[in-house]
């Protein structure tokens, strides 16, 4: 009687045990997927997973539509110039502001009044209140205008124009008056940051006109975009409308993206474990039910279990991770069956 119930406590351990291991390894490759699954979700609203590429990244075979991180300061290869006045810099964008001496109207309370002032547009005296003796000219001799570089890149990647466009921060250059064509050499001069028009800069008249410049400062980036060739480009099709983002710094992808989970790590030993835990659990209960103890069937039936389990978790998500799990499902069958006909 002491026998029969120490090895009826026995089973009853063992299958209890080997039970929860088979849960155990489902529930580990259950969670390892919706972590992954969630992270996707929300990874795909800017234009999907993001490969980190880090500093000094270069094109490579097979990266073509990924999302990527590079960090880097940007290379101009092709700088903008301004062929009116002459001038080269070596930015990524460069803008002309142009500016001219009008009467403009300035309303405080009831009461109007005129000032002379720097507008960046023409200021129709007609519209004022009080035009007489306040006109202003009807047209600027030249205008606004911005310049794009030719050739922008990062590490190997060639950066987009929406790229270009994003890249962050201005600062005012110093125009070179030597370097003006001569048509413009005997109309500007240079006071302080601009060229101006006026005979006598500290005083200047109706009419009068600066120019000046800004520059997008070379510093180091933080770029996710997508790989298209050589190039870095948006994401067009990203549900969050911009699928790019550029930010000062070497910024990690969960700074550049808030919103995003923290993706899990050392998926490849969880999936593993998940199996081994399976395989344990199987070979328990083979051990309780049937006396048997055999490693490689306990390994078949682990596989085939967690691979059917995981496949139709990843069914309609990802057909790749899907039909790798089917296939180490099929592999856990036919090493299953082998193992049941040798016992036979």
């Amino acid at each position: 009687m002491d026998w029969r119930t120490g090895t009826s406590m026995r089973g009853l351990v063992l299958n209890v045990v080997g039970a929860l291991l088979v849960l155990a390894g489902i529930g580990l490759v259950a969670m390892t997927a919706r972590s992954l699954l969630n992270y996707r979700a929300v990874a795909s609203l800017h234009g999907g997973e993001v490969v980190d590429l880090g500093a000094n990244a270069q094109p490579g075979a097979g990266q073509h539509g990924s999302m990527v991180r590079v960090v880097g300061t940007p290379t101009v290869v092709e700088a903008p110039h301004d062929p009116d006045f002459n001038l080269r810099v070596n930015t990524t964008m460069l803008v002309r502001h142009v500016e001219m001496f009008q009467w403009r109207e300035v309303r405080v309370g009831s009461g109007v009044h005129y000032e002379l002032d720097w507008v960046d547009h023409l200021l129709d005296a007609g519209h004022f209140e009080d035009p007489k003796g306040h006109a202003n000219p009807l047209s600027f001799p030249i205008s606004g205008k911005q310049f794009d570089a030719g050739l922008v890149q990062i590490g190997g990647f060639k950066l987009g124009p929406v790229l270009l466009h994003a890249i962050p921060g201005t600062q005012r250059i110093t125009p070179d008056p030597g370097a003006l064509p001569e048509n413009l050499a005997a109309s500007f001069s240079r006071y302080q940051d601009y060229l101006v028009t006026s005979a006598r800069p500290g005083d200047p008249r109706l009419g009068d006109v600066r120019v000046s410049w800004n520059e997008v400062p070379l510093q180091q980036l933080t770029i996710v975009g997508r790989i298209d060739g050589d190039r870095l480009v948006a994401a067009t099709d990203a549900a969050d409308g911009k699928g790019y983002a550029v930010q000062v710094g070497d910024v990690p992808v969960l700074d550049v993206f808030p919103d995003l989970p923290v993706p899990p790590e050392f998926v490849l030993s969880w999936r593993i474990l998940a199996v081994l835990l399976a395989s344990l659990g199987a070979f328990l209960l083979l051990s309780a039910q049937r006396d048997r103890r055999d490693p490689l069937l306990a390994l078949g039936l682990g596989a085939l279990v967690v691979g059917v389990v995981a496949s139709v978790l990843w069914l309609g998500d990802d057909t790749r991770t899907m039909c790798a799990w089917l296939a180490l499902a099929l592999l856990g069958l036919l090493l299953t069956g082998w193992r049941l006909r040798r016992a036979r």
